[in-house]
């Protein structure tokens, strides 16, 4: 590497970066290129970027805004898309910088770090809501959008001694939002959300502003993080509370953000031992829904316990999903066609939200049944209004062919 660089980047690195981006694949950014796009000068254009980020040259484009609404369909999520080159540029910085944080994440911060996941998170808060009574539901307003630009660099800077690092975070932090319509506006605050270091820099936040605030002000009391949405577990209503109260102070301190009045809870993990009346006695966390359920033990007995499930936006979210699909008008495919297509999507399902009372997943599964009648229904005259004789064709296929369809693991015709 010549001497005469500003900064040392390792090429290998800026490559390994390329590969992990292109893994992800995602859309174009504010100049249109796509990452194939980018790929047809794939040599000169790693060395165009390395050679920018050595010099200290390197200035990231606007990013282009993008507005997905929430499961709720009354409010929108703000991602901002760089382009390929930018998420590269930064996923060189994170890996450069996440091994140095790494040492010092708390072991309950489970978002977007290697070896842990939300099904890890989901399960600790499980097993932690069996043993104590109550939980304080976490919701920050507006994290991403207001996110202290000074506090971030801060905590990056103490993380590392490598200039260009702290230098270009900064310059991503304030790179301008491009709206549909063309206009760049200006940023002083937040970091909108599908950057490749956005994560990295809201767990370094956190970690700061909660996690280790939390272990100094209240050891004992334990919670699960996900980089913006935690649950905080409490012996009493009266420590929930307190808890609550400490945790807004907290956040206010550090640049002004907000506990949500209506999402912030706290809920009593009520079940068949616990039984005092209370306002709020589920809560939802990571796409799963956790209140009182019918469990059967091994012994085949039943009983109410506190547990998760596939939460009620999220199946819904996967019957709109199923419904998309529009199966049955895609009379010119084949069963075959039909399974290969929708069984990645409905694997990771399974994978996800099986993991946790699996049975909770079989009403919205079984939607991909009933579109499956109505094709062959569509596709064959000899089942034209004989819904009966289609269901029971379907059923032959399925004891025929029983991995055709992934859900038919659990939701036979």
């Amino acid at each position: 590497m010549s001497g005469t660089k500003s900064f040392e980047i390792s090429k290998h690195m800026v490559f390994e970066a390329y590969r992990r981006v292109a893994a992800n694949k995602g859309a174009a950014g504010v100049d249109g290129q796509s990452i194939a796009q980018f790929e047809v000068g794939l040599k000169d254009n790693l060395y165009r970027l390395w050679n920018r980020m050595s010099s200290g040259s390197y200035l990231p484009s606007p990013v282009r805004m993008v507005e997905i609404p929430k499961p709720d369909g009354r409010e929108v999520r703000v991602l901002g898309v760089p382009t390929v080159a930018d998420r590269i540029a930064q996923t060189v910085a994170a890996m450069y910088l996440e091994p140095e944080a790494e040492r010092v994440f708390h072991p309950d911060s489970y978002g977007y770090r290697p070896g842990r996941s939300a099904l890890h998170a989901v399960g600790t808060c499980r097993q932690r809501c069996w043993r104590t009574d109550w939980v304080i539901d976490l919701d920050i307003q507006g994290f991403f959008d207001n996110l202290d630009h000074d506090l971030v660099l801060k905590a990056v800077e103490h993380h590392t001694d490598q200039r260009w690092i702290v230098l270009y975070v900064q310059r991503w932090l304030t790179a301008g939002l491009q709206h549909p319509d063309g206009t760049v506006a200006a940023r002083d605050r937040g970091s909108p959300q599908g950057s490749a270091i956005s994560p990295l820099l809201a767990n370094l936040f956190m970690h700061y502003a909660f996690d280790s605030w939390m272990v100094r002000e209240f050891p004992d009391v334990a919670f699960e993080r996900y980089c913006d949405d935690a649950v905080v577990h409490c012996v009493s209503e009266q420590q929930a509370h307190h808890v609550r109260a400490a945790i807004a102070t907290r956040l206010a301190e550090c640049g002004g953000l907000r506990l949500h009045p209506d999402k912030t809870r706290i809920v009593y993990c009520k079940d068949a031992a616990r039984r005092e009346d209370f306002m709020h006695t589920s809560f939802t966390f990571l796409g799963y829904g956790f209140r009182s359920r019918m469990v059967r033990t091994k012994r085949g007995k039943f009983f109410f316990g506190f547990n998760p499930a596939i939460s009620d936006a999220a199946a819904k979210g996967i019957r709109g999903q199923i419904r998309s699909w529009r199966l049955h008008h895609r009379s010119g495919s084949t069963l075959a066609e039909l399974a290969r297509e929708v069984n990645l999507v409905v694997r990771g399902w399974l994978h996800y939200y099986g993991r946790f009372h699996r049975s909770a997943l079989q009403f919205s599964l079984n939607r991909i049944n009933d579109y499956l009648v109505r094709w062959l229904v569509q596709k064959y005259k000899r089942f034209r209004g004989r819904w009966t004789r289609a269901r029971e064709a379907l059923r032959r296929a399925a004891q025929a062919f029983p991995r055709l369809f992934a859900h038919w693991a659990m939701v036979t015709p």
